[in-house]
């Protein structure tokens, strides 16, 4: 049987005590020197023999997610000519590691995470990821805890791009070495709003319990 054969009872919506504290659970660093970010943007542009049309868990649909991407595995890392993808992720780690320290229930189950496939992505002028979205909505991504996200370039304001967590009413503009790590649940759902001039440049990826 399914839910929706379950026999309807008359509900009515409360409001629990409300309070001042209303996190949004979303972490956010400037990572330095940017001088990773370069380099990543150049790995990105010369190996064009990797990039492919961005898709998503249901498959490619530009209408969705119109992007180019590089999907990366972790035993790629060590792989000679990859040592910029070591150097990002121990600042990657380090954010990690801050984001537990804000909030010590983590610390019993989310300190041993692991990295799965990660992606290097390009948007062009009249491109995006307008697809509201959450990084966990199957069981296929059950595993995940954490999404986790670098902008490797600034875009100005005037000129799109920007990330939005439509539930919290928060609106993220790329900058340069800024990181976010956010819980990968519904209550996270957001979209790429479409960029009108220029490039953007991101990494993203998940932080999993291990398989």
């Amino acid at each position: 049987w399914t839910l929706n054969k379950i026999r309807r009872y008359i509900v009515q919506r409360i409001v629990l005590q409300k309070n001042n504290l209303n996190p949004n659970f979303i972490g956010s660093w400037m990572m330095e020197p940017t001088s990773v970010c370069d380099r990543l943007m150049d790995y990105f542009e010369l190996h064009q023999g990797k990039q492919k049309k961005g898709s998503t868990g249901a498959g490619m649909n530009l209408s969705y997610k119109n992007s180019t991407d590089i999907s990366i595995s972790p035993n790629e890392i060590s792989l000679p000519g990859n040592e910029v993808f070591e150097e990002y992720f121990k600042s990657l780690f380090d954010c990690h590691k801050d984001y537990i320290a804000q909030w010590p229930f983590l610390e019993g189950f989310a300190k041993n995470l692991e990295i799965g496939r990660f992606n290097l992505q390009r948007y062009q002028s009249g491109e995006h990821f307008s697809l509201l979205h959450t990084e966990r909505s199957s069981l296929s991504t059950l595993h995940r805890l954490f999404a986790w996200m670098t902008y490797l370039n600034d875009v100005d304001v005037e000129n799109g791009g920007s990330t939005s967590f439509s539930h919290y009413g928060v609106e993220v503009q790329p900058r340069k070495g800024l990181t976010l790590i956010w819980p990968a649940e519904w209550t996270h759902a957001h979209r790429g709003q479409v960029l009108q001039e220029g490039s953007k440049y991101i990494i993203t990826g998940w932080m999993h319990f291990p398989k």
